[in-house]
């Protein structure tokens, strides 16, 4: 149930809690650092002095209202039709590296914008992820391996954003539009960039000199997806070209292209090539999204439509001018550059943005007043509570991470009370950790137990493991003679939660379990003496360390909020 802040907007007075000390929030390539704080902190409304227009949403970690017009696909009941997004008469945040995070994209949908796109992502790097909830945050994130936040959206900007990637691959490309499809509204392919991190692999601008490839990868898509594909290109260095690529990729069956209206060599001092972009409205008749126009035509909104009208484009895309006040969307004119800050780090705080993210965003905004004493003392902020010092948003930092502790500490207990309900009563617990200082080297719990099932002649281990989204730590099961034994403690990793389920077995049997305070023993006395017989049939191609006969019961939270039982 959601409480009205005082004073008004609508706002949630409590909407997510802080994730769990060590917990790495969103960022654009680093990896949180710093202590524990609270992950996700309550949204103040808007500052009076710069109000959303009603349609918009009332600012910051805001609800979407009632009365808000909804956008194709958009349902009463929340739930997604496969209704193609339109990118017809549409405002739009442009992809930036670095700038379209979660806290990016939300402020310039109060502001006025109609769609978002997230900043480029490379599509090897997002197979590497899992989608996790986070029930939290309230968000759906895309995690690394090393626990990094690839990518992290949220039900609000579900039916705005496009997710925009990197790929010269067209399966791998299809097998990411999968994974996040049901999350976004969109996908696109980047075909414009010019940097080298993007086409040293083939990808963005690099593209556009082999047409075959953006054939294949388009139309994989088209047909591998139910969402709208879209794709962003530079122009070539002729007109009849660029037109000629363009048909091309029409034919693909995409909903729209954007168009940067600059050839890859060129940069945004040089001027956009309006002529270009309006030969490519004439000549296609999907829609056509014009970009290029922040230093040359985009200062303020009424610019807007002029560039539109000079490249006769169907809509617009906007980076810098929107990178240095995302309040450009804003019908009403320009909010106070103080306030549009403010409000940026409102949802900068409530989202776990990483703070390197955040601070340079805020750089970007300050521009030319980053050698002032506030700018050097943005520049010095080493976390997000001293960005908030910076901006006198202390005390909002403050009280907003002790309400969401709070509500970390319910969410906790409440799922370990379903664990205790649901908790198979035949499974054998007890209180433990596996700590590898106290067994010797190259030896592990897990090698004894299996000996020790050898020796008696009963089959070998199986472990069973789940992990719990709230936190994502790890807990395992492991029968043994048909017997379940685990650890009522929960691990960082797969592998500790399985050494803990086999201590808590051997412990339960009265079987040595290797420690170096236990003296030398059998195991340790085989491998000394060099005894010929190993205790994993080389003839299976068996590790001791990780038996092949584990069952595969690990389980990672997709398209399901509910935490993982443990099995009965």
């Amino acid at each position: 149930m959601r409480t009205t802040a005082p004073g008004g907007c609508g706002l949630p007075a409590a909407a997510a809690a802080p994730l769990p000390a060590g917990r790495r929030g969103s960022s654009s390539g680093r990896a949180s650092a710093g202590p524990a704080r609270a992950s996700a902190i309550a949204a103040p409304r808007v500052s009076r002095r710069c109000p959303m227009t009603p349609e918009r949403g009332a600012g910051p970690g805001s609800p979407r209202p009632a009365a808000e017009p909804r956008e194709e696909g958009d349902t009463a009941t929340g739930m997604t039709v496969n209704t193609p997004l339109c990118f017809r008469g549409k405002k739009i945040l442009a992809p930036m590296v670095r700038v379209g995070t979660l806290p990016m994209r939300l402020l310039a949908l109060d502001y006025g914008a109609d769609i978002v796109y997230c900043e480029e992502l490379i599509d090897i790097k997002m197979l590497q992820c899992k989608r996790v909830i986070n029930e939290v945050l309230e968000t759906v994130d895309f995690v690394a391996p090393n626990e990094r936040v690839v990518f992290r959206t949220c039900e609000r900007e579900r039916e705005r954003v496009v997710f925009q990637m990197g790929s010269a691959d067209a399966e791998r490309a299809l097998a990411v539009a999968k994974l996040v499809e049901s999350d976004v509204a969109a996908i696109d392919i980047n075909m414009g960039c010019p940097k080298e991190y993007s086409t040293k692999g083939g990808m963005g601008a690099a593209l556009l000199s082999d047409p075959d490839k953006i054939e294949s990868i388009l139309t994989t898509l088209v047909k591998g997806i139910c969402k709208p594909v879209t794709c962003k290109i530079r122009i070539l260095p002729s007109v009849e070209d660029t037109v000629t690529l363009v048909k091309r990729i029409e034919k693909t069956g995409i909903a729209a292209i954007a168009v940067h209206g600059r050839k890859k060599e060129e940069r945004p001092q040089h001027p956009v090539h309006c002529d270009v972009i309006k030969a490519i409205s004439e000549a296609v008749s999907i829609p056509v999204i014009a970009n290029g126009g922040s230093h040359d035509f985009i200062k303020e909104y009424a610019d807007i439509e002029t560039f539109e009208k000079a490249t006769a484009a169907s809509s617009v895309m906007i980076a810098r001018a929107a990178m240095w006040n995302p309040s450009i969307f804003r019908k009403d004119g320009f909010c106070p550059l103080k306030d549009v800050m403010q409000d940026y780090i409102k949802y900068a705080v409530r989202y776990d943005n990483h703070y390197t993210n955040t601070k340079y965003c805020l750089c970007q905004m300050l521009r030319e007043q980053l050698e002032t004493t506030q700018g050097k003392k943005l520049h010095a902020a080493q976390s997000t509570q001293e960005i908030c010092e910076v901006f006198e948003m202390g005390d909002f930092y403050e009280e907003t991470t002790a309400v969401f502790e709070a509500k970390k500490t319910s969410l906790e207990t409440k799922t370990q009370d379903e664990d205790d309900q649901m908790e198979d009563p035949d499974v054998i617990k007890m209180a433990v950790r596996f700590d590898k200082r106290e067994y010797p080297p190259q030896l592990t719990p897990k090698m004894y137990l299996l000996e020790w099932c050898r020796k008696e002649k009963h089959p070998q281990p199986v472990y069973e493991t789940v992990q719990r989204p709230l936190d994502r730590l790890f807990c395992s099961v492991v029968t043994v003679a048909d017997q379940k034994y685990r650890s009522t403690l929960w691990d960082k990793s797969k592998k500790l939660a399985e050494q803990a389920a086999a201590i808590v077995c051997l412990r339960a049997l009265g079987v040595p379990e290797g420690k170096l305070c236990e003296g030398e023993n059998q195991l340790i006395s085989k491998r000394k003496r060099g005894d010929q017989e190993p205790l994993i049939s080389r003839d299976h191609g068996e590790d001791l360390a990780e038996p092949s006969h584990k069952k595969g019961n690990f389980i990672e939270e997709t398209a399901d909020v509910t935490v993982p039982k443990m099995p009965r």
